[in-house]
């Protein structure tokens, strides 16, 4: 009967799968194929009936069938290559091979080789074993060998589970699924993990077992290597999104040729099973009659014996209780009765929740439910809450299974011994060993093993942390002008006000007779910002500190020094971080007392670099070694109409540097003024080279003007000599100015921008949305355009507040008769919505990325631009 309820059972799963897969719809533009004839090379494992190869050497299975009748219609010729499955990924990884079917996405693979959009299957993962392993769950899986394929996801999956439940698992890695299997039959693996499409054809060969374990709900693509065949994915997309719509198309038709099974008669076996099940169940009815007649006769003599077992078991020092299936107590010993205060009668058919509070109860519960539908032999240590809310006992209690004489268990059977002054003289040893008896903090002992662990996570995690060593100023002379009982009540308030505030991700402890410690962890991975948070604390403990106390009735003014070292100084060293923020302590008290001073060789690193930073800028202004890169701007029209200048420094000993890198360092020195004076007057003699050029005159070019360039006293002076020296028209000049021109000094701002408006130069507000620009403020400013930041554009698709606020900034130019260009636009879907939203002007990588002035120059005359 068991197999015949599996037989159906795997019927409709299968069937449900491929209704899943029917269902999973998504909208993806379709790609047109080129006319030309293409061959892909398309790597081949063997995974029916999803992939293989058929006796002609050619692609068959689902995906296979697919990909030819795509490649049919799209005139591919598939050239397939067979390969084991890892040995696929590397191929493909490489560009050995043009397309591999059947690769479940995961955020790894998806660096090193590139998917399409729309899903072609849906697949999940099952474990399999010989008949006599019980496996019911994952944890079933200690101590077992587990047979993979190698690089699959079913690995990787299956040992990060492992890792993170604790797990002994050893893994029997193969190269095909076959040998994964054979693996399990010849003994040289337990269970053997895969996709369940393959799985039941194997399992049914070798005679394995499939367990009700199943896992890891896949999508499955084709990939192709990196940065290649994006046409080919587009192609794929667009079938895939119309025949996923259209039941009578070849998509369906391949699904049910693969996956339909005719109907006919159960086979004459499984007659002949359901006989022998039936025989067998009318053979134990019989036999559990005779016995129920066996039972009555030796009734009485049980009967007889039980008041001689009740006086044994009242006896007993342990509690002692039968609960029967439906969780209700059907014998309590006295010791039972004497914890509840009511008689065995009163107890008798009640459930916990009569006894208890909710919490333990929920607790017991799960235990039961593991006894009585599980049959386990459970073991725990308990602390039970009586239900007044005040009582509470911490007991050893095993629970086990009764089971009548077919086996069936009916109740269960628990004895539970009281351990709570065993526990609570651990509690007082363990407080001894680890806290400070006057401050009830952790003591030196217990700091130092929490600080370790705080550096082995910090570590793994990447998170920076950071101690802060406290110590009281002038704590010596308390103590001897008021004595030792002074200084405790001091000690014990300093404790109470550290503690105030704290979220229970720090630990605070007592390092020694005047000093404490305030371990910080998790303040992220960004160092600056780490800093900051742990120089606030910091500054909110010097303050508490600096409060009057009052010390047995005598008042008392008191401060604290602080030494702060971050973890990343330490190198992973409890004593090294412990020196490091005793001397960050000593600058302190050196510094005057109640101040904190970091112990931070980092940062004296970054200020060397950034002073090398410098003295390379500066030499690379002088000898002219900087370099001006253009990325065009387009119109609706798909257009060249404009570029913007971008500046490039590469360095002879330090390489290409990052903007992000040298314009801060620029900005900091003074060095961004005479920085901006060399890439105005280059992008002047650009635009007087263009002048001569037929293909390039009449572009306009845009330059990015700084806050503090703006504002220096000769900036329009240098602007108009750099005009009259190359002879430009000015019109073809636009400077780019951010929001923060117009937090300060605005009069001046307008009165700046309106005189180099009359010499014909137009501007642009960039980053637009990011700053303090105000409706005010625009209706002022002689602007002719504003560029929409790339942080809007980046999240368009993804974010309705972003699509709101490109929206609205696209309104509000036209409304003020302002051109709104968006830049960062790295898509077609984002270079598409922001036509639907209005906008008519781009910039991003989609278009073109930023490249030499030659280069611009030479596509131009080819006619490319």
């Amino acid at each position: 009967m068991h197999l015949l309820l599996l037989y159906f059972r795997r019927l409709r799963r299968y069937a449900t799968g491929m209704m899943v897969v029917g269902c999973l719809l998504t909208l993806v533009p379709v790609a047109v194929a080129d006319d030309d004839s293409i061959t892909l090379r398309v790597g081949v494992y063997e995974n029916p009936p999803k992939l293989f190869t058929d006796e002609q050497g050619q692609l068959s299975g689902i995906l296979g069938d697919l990909l030819s009748e795509i490649a049919r219609r799209e005139g591919w010729q598939l050239e397939p290559v067979v390969c084991h499955w890892d040995q696929c990924l590397q191929w493909v990884q490489h560009g050995k091979i043009d397309l591999l079917p059947d690769v479940a996405w995961t955020e790894s693979r998806a660096q090193r080789m590139d998917y399409h959009q729309v899903p072609a299957l849906m697949s999940w993962s099952q474990l399999y074993g010989r008949q006599d392993q019980k496996l019911s769950s994952l944890l079933d899986l200690q101590d077992k060998r587990v047979s993979v394929l190698l690089g699959s996801v079913q690995q990787s999956y299956l040992e990060n589970l492992v890792s993170s439940f604790e797990l002994r698992v050893s893994w029997v890695t193969e190269k095909s699924l076959e040998d994964s299997f054979r693996a399990v039959s010849e003994g040289r693996a337990d269970v053997v993990a895969s996709n369940q499409y393959i799985g039941a054809r194997l399992a049914s060969q070798l005679n394995l077992t499939p367990s009700p374990v199943m896992f890891l709900p896949n999508k499955l693509f084709y990939v192709v290597p990196p940065g290649q065949h994006s046409d080919i994915l587009s192609s794929l997309d667009g079938y895939l999104q119309r025949w996923k719509q259209d039941h009578d198309s070849p998509y369906f038709s391949i699904l049910e040729k693969w996956s339909s099974t005719p109907p006919g008669e159960l086979p004459r076996y499984l007659w002949w099973l359901i006989a022998a099940l039936l025989s067998g169940l009318l053979l134990t009815l019989v036999i559990s009659h005779l016995l129920r007649q066996r039972v009555t006769r030796i009734g009485e003599h049980l009967r007889a014996s039980e008041a001689r077992l009740t006086t044994i078991l009242n006896g007993v020092d342990a509690f002692i209780f039968i609960k029967d299936k439906n969780y209700r107590y059907q014998y309590v010993n006295q010791k039972v009765s004497d914890l509840f205060g009511l008689p065995e009668k009163k107890i008798l058919g009640c459930t916990d929740e009569a006894f208890f509070d909710a919490q333990t109860c929920e607790a017991l519960h799960e235990v039961d439910v593991r006894v009585l539908e599980s049959g386990e032999q459970v073991t725990t240590e308990e602390t039970d809450l009586m239900a007044d809310g005040v009582t509470e006992l911490t007991c050893v209690s095993v629970k086990l299974p009764l089971k009548d004489a077919q086996g069936n268990i009916y109740a269960l059977c628990g004895i539970a011994t009281d351990i709570t002054q065993y526990r609570q003289a651990q509690k007082e040893l363990h407080q001894l060993a680890y806290f400070d008896s006057l401050t009830e903090l952790p003591n030196r002992r217990l700091l130092l093993d929490r600080l370790h662990q705080a550096l082995v996570h910090a570590k793994h995690s990447g998170s920076e942390g950071a101690i802060l060593l406290i110590d009281l100023d002038n704590f010596k002379t308390l103590n001897d002008t008021r004595g030792h009982a002074a200084g405790d009540l001091l000690l014990r308030e300093v404790a109470q006000r550290l503690g105030e505030g704290l979220h229970g991700k720090e630990t605070l402890g007592r390092l020694s007779a005047d000093e404490f410690v305030l371990v910080l962890e998790g303040l992220g991975k960004d160092m600056d910002r780490a800093v900051e948070l742990a120089t606030r604390q910091a500054r909110a403990i010097l303050q508490k500190l600096s409060q009057p106390y009052q010390l047995d009735e005598q008042g008392f003014s008191g401060s604290a020094s602080i030494g702060v070292v971050m973890f990343s100084d330490a190198n992973g060293s409890v004593e090294s971080l412990l020196k490091e923020a005793d001397l960050a302590l000593c600058d302190a008290k050196d510094a005057g007392r109640n101040t904190l001073r970091f112990y931070n060789p980092v940062m004296q690193t970054k200020v060397n670099h950034q002073s090398q930073l410098e003295a390379a800028l500066r030499l690379a202004l002088e000898d002219d070694n900087l370099q001006l890169y253009l990325q065009p701007q387009y119109d609706a029209d798909r257009q060249v109409f404009a570029m913007e200048a971008l500046l490039r420094w590469q360095d002879p000993e330090l390489g290409w540097v990052s903007p992000g890198d040298f314009i801060p360092v620029a900005e900091a020195s003074g060095q961004i003024v005479p920085l901006g004076e060399w890439v105005m007057m280059q992008a002047c003699r650009i635009l007087a080279d263009w002048d001569k050029q037929n293909s390039m005159k009449g572009i306009r070019l845009a330059v990015n003007i700084s806050a503090r360039q703006f504002y220096h006293p000769h900036f329009v002076e240098h602007v108009r000599q750099c005009i009259s020296q190359t002879g430009i028209e000015p019109k073809y000049l636009e400077l780019e100015i951010t929001e923060s021109l117009l937090i300060d000094d605005l009069e001046n701002t307008i009165n700046k921008m309106n005189l180099l408006r009359s010499m014909g130069i137009s501007f642009s507000l960039d980053d637009f949305g990011t700053g303090y620009a105000s409706l005010a403020y625009l209706k002022r400013l002689p602007l002719s355009s504003l560029k929409i930041d790339q942080t809007f554009v980046a999240e368009l698709l993804s974010d309705p507040n972003d699509e709101a606020i490109v929206s609205t900034i696209v309104a509000l130019g036209n409304s003020l008769e302002l051109g709104v260009i968006a830049e960062g636009v790295e898509t077609q879907q984002q270079a598409q919505r922001l036509e639907q939203l209005g906008c008519k002007a781009f910039q991003g990588y989609y278009f073109a990325r930023p490249a030499p002035v030659e280069h611009w120059a030479e596509l131009a005359e080819k006619g490319q631009l």
